[in-house]
């Protein structure tokens, strides 16, 4: 399941209990990390919890401040500076030469029950969002904040109307540009703020045409990394729930059908494996015209350049843009024979399609792991901070 989606079910669990919980959220990261600000974990009064702010470095502490927390109802942003080499021996022997920042709030605050119900929304509709949490100012509670969807729907909890007007047009652009988080510090005379301004992205919807054993794989994968999936295939044999227990979906339909049982939209990936060449050739039909920002085609080099002679013969003519969203022979180059190993190439390269990214070797990328853009409303300048994980 998603990670996100878990933390909202497990909200809505406490509520119809009547528990307490709180919401830790990493919401500054300077620095290495294994997580990114954004991060969350959902702790409730009796220690369960649901989600990760770190690679297990951090969560006994924050669980035990929670409790904290929990009695006495006020919010807190704890500070983990593992920079020096004494963190080793005294602290937490995280050894990640980082300053994380993790805000520890109670699920009580109208702030919060919005702030998650915003979030399931969000994921509900396949909408993109944007979440803006203040965690230190010196003119306005923390915890409070702004959201907005690509609906429109604006919702302002910020008591200092400048400084909710500064966040909303940040909000605004990142909605627009951003896909990452971004940390945005405001000040102005004797204001300061720092902000959490979060880009949600439903998550990867993957529709793969084919229910041959080479699929099974694949769609484990995915589920794994709490992905939507369907099995499409016009076999009713194969596409059945006994052979794809974790797919989201099956739908037994011929090619010529796909449009009126899918939704394909920007934050979808489809995979095309029905190893059947007339079938791939209709189902591409469909697939290349749609907003999909990957198309993987399994099969030869050779064959897949006959299928777009083919299509082109019909009068069916792709553009570069069309093209650059084709990927096949489908997968990274990881050097995979089995079946299992075919479908981590896939998935791992969808992965980095949707991210975009190279699909590289981190050790030859020069740049930070994740790069963040942080504004300074003082002196309109745009800085870069990177944050180089584990």
């Amino acid at each position: 399941m998603n990670e996100l989606q878990a933390i909202i079910d497990a909200f809505a669990d406490i509520q119809r209990n009547h528990k307490n919980a709180v919401l830790a959220t990493v919401v500054k990261v300077k620095g290495s990390a294994y997580r990114r600000p954004g991060a969350r974990m959902l702790i409730t009064e009796d220690g369960y919890r649901v989600g990760a702010i770190s690679g297990g470095c951090l969560e006994d502490d924050v669980c035990d401040r929670a409790k904290e927390v929990i009695a006495t109802g006020i919010p807190t942003v704890v500070t983990y500076d593992t920079t020096s080499d004494e963190d080793i021996f005294w602290g937490l022997g995280m050894g990640c030469n980082g300053i994380i920042q993790v805000l520890i709030e109670p699920l009580q605050s109208q702030f919060n029950i919005e702030q998650l119900a915003f979030l399931s929304c969000c994921l509900h509709l396949r909408q993109r969002g944007v979440m803006a949490t203040v965690f230190q100012s010196n003119i306005t509670k923390i915890t409070s904040g702004i959201f907005l969807n690509e609906s429109g729907t604006l919702i302002n909890q910020v008591e200092d109307a400048k400084l909710a007007k500064n966040i909303i047009e940040n909000a605004r652009e990142a909605l627009k540009h951003g896909r990452t988080s971004q940390i945005k510090s405001y000040q102005w005379e004797n204001t300061e703020a720092e902000v959490l301004i979060e880009v949600i992205h439903p998550p990867v919807s993957l529709v793969v045409f084919g229910a041959g054993d080479d699929a099974i794989p694949v769609v484990r994968l995915a589920k794994e990394l709490g992905w939507d999936v369907t099995i499409i295939d016009r076999r009713a044999a194969y596409a059945t729930s006994a052979r794809f227990q974790e797919a989201d979906a099956i739908v037994i339909c011929h090619p010529e059908e796909v449009r009126s049982h899918l939704t394909l939209d920007c934050h979808t990936a489809a995979v095309v494996m029905t190893h059947n060449y007339l079938c791939d050739r209709d189902i591409l039909q469909t697939l290349i015209p749609s907003p999909l920002p990957y198309i993987g085609i399994l099969g030869a080099r050779n064959r897949t350049k006959k299928l777009l002679q083919d299509l082109q013969q019909i009068g069916f003519v792709l553009d570069s843009e069309q093209l650059n969203r084709l990927y096949a022979p489908v997968g990274l180059d990881l050097g995979a024979e089995t079946p299992l190993e075919i479908a981590l190439a896939i998935i791992a390269e969808i992965k980095a399609v949707m991210a975009e990214r190279s699909g590289g070797f981190l050790r030859n990328r020069k740049a930070p792991i994740h790069v963040q853009k942080q504004y300074d409303r003082t002196s309109q300048i745009l800085t870069i901070s990177g944050s180089f994980g584990i």
